[in-house]
């Protein structure tokens, strides 16, 4: 995963933020992943088998659950960049119940997520959703402490502890071979909407919100005449449109994450539109 924001925040439908290389270890456990632009990563190892083995970041001493504590890889062109050995913990699982903050009623079809992603409305196969009761599990996560994300329709996205940004979120301690409880109550957070203006709307058209600090995705709106989505007050992101089949828009007529103008979000509505006309 790259370091740095705007990076992370180029994903598009579908995808997570895991950024766009890796690779499969051979039958010796040795990987190698090429044609990696220079740049500064950190790790993510995500075994097949999460019944003997965790994901973990790769950090300096052992796996951390926390992506800041996590090794920083620095890549440079035409030179082979090294590791030392990963080695890898069993896994634990967490379980929870979602629920609505204001009238404590179960949130079914909410996404739960240690890496966050951007939606499909059509293939949506990244990870857990809660059950009609609210219930959740997440398996294969290595011993650590995790922070969790949680999203649903209608309410705002939020890290466990209900704050939406990943440096302020409460991690859960996942245990090895045993099962910790995490239950989350989802605000309805702030409105921020508007309308989007383009001469051929995209199939899949988004408006898509990132934090504007550590790019994390905080938030995704289908888009149609107009857009609405929900985010928590305090809140700093930039907004994107990937509303046409031109290349995306950033908040405000800005090509990329580094020129948006971010958005801060209070408890009064807000109004971003969008031309791409």
């Amino acid at each position: 995963m790259p370091v740095d924001a705007a990076a992370l925040a180029s994903v598009t439908l579908g995808e997570d933020q895991v950024g766009r290389y890796g690779g499969c270890a051979d039958e010796q456990g040795t990987l190698v992943t090429g044609d990696v632009a220079p740049g500064r990563y950190r790790l993510l190892v995500r075994p097949y088998d999460t019944t003997v083995h965790g994901w973990q970041w790769v950090g300096r001493h052992g796996g951390t659950g926390d992506r800041e504590r996590a090794r920083v890889v620095q890549v440079r062109a035409g030179t082979v960049t090294s590791v030392p050995a990963i080695r890898l913990d069993p896994p634990g699982t967490v379980t929870g119940v979602v629920t609505d903050a204001a009238t404590g009623a179960p949130v079914p079809r909410a996404l739960v997520m240690v890496v966050p992603y951007v939606p499909h409305p059509k293939y949506d196969d990244h990870g857990p959703t809660t059950d009609e009761y609210g219930r959740y599990t997440i398996t294969g996560l290595g011993p650590y402490h995790w922070p969790v994300q949680f999203v649903a329709a209608g309410f705002a996205t939020v890290w466990s502890g209900g704050v939406g940004s990943r440096h302020q979120a409460r991690p859960v301690r996942v245990r090895a071979d045993r099962t910790v409880t995490l239950n989350q109550a989802l605000p309805a957070g702030t409105l921020v909407s508007g309308t989007v203006r383009v001469d051929e709307l995209a199939t899949y058209a988004q408006v898509v919100a990132f934090d504007a600090v550590t790019g994390d995705l905080a938030g995704v709106a289908e888009v149609g005449s107009g857009y609405a989505l929900r985010l928590l007050p305090g809140q700093r992101v930039k907004v994107r449109c990937d509303c046409s089949y031109a290349q995306p828009v950033w908040h405000r007529d800005a090509a990329g994450f580094d020129a948006a103008t971010p958005v801060r979000v209070r408890r009064a509505p807000t109004v971003v539109d969008f031309d791409l006309g």
